[in-house]
């Protein structure tokens, strides 16, 4: 059985920093694209960062620069590191394995980061 769990978020001032993680389990985690898609109230769900398997990675415009996703095979993690943080960046961040098993694209349940200003 396929499980993200994150975890992580938290409320923390604007300019501060957070570091999520999104441990994966009933997978070979390293074979696997990962994401990090967040979701701002009102507002559908974004993709925010990503990682290949083979540690390329991508980032949004808005996230560029501030935040970092880097992952660590052996503890079957993935990580985002967000510096610099904004009110904008106020969301719940979810984990997401980047392709589909037996039809079921898999998701965390998500952590909240709230940037006060």
């Amino acid at each position: 059985q396929v499980q993200l769990v994150e975890s992580g978020g938290g409320l923390v001032q604007a300019g501060g920093s957070l570091r999520l993680s999104c441990t994966a389990s009933g997978i070979i985690f390293s074979l696997n694209d990962m994401h990090w898609y967040r979701q701002a109230p009102g507002n559908q769900r974004e993709l925010a960062a990503s990682i290949t398997s083979g540690f390329v990675t991508n980032y949004a415009d808005s996230v560029k620069g501030r935040f970092t996703i880097s992952r660590d095979n052996a503890k079957n993690t993935v990580y985002l590191q967000m510096n610099g943080l904004k009110p904008e960046d106020t969301a719940v961040y979810y984990c997401n394995l980047g392709r589909d098993i037996g039809g079921i694209n898999y998701w965390g349940k998500g952590t909240l980061v709230t940037v006060s200003s």
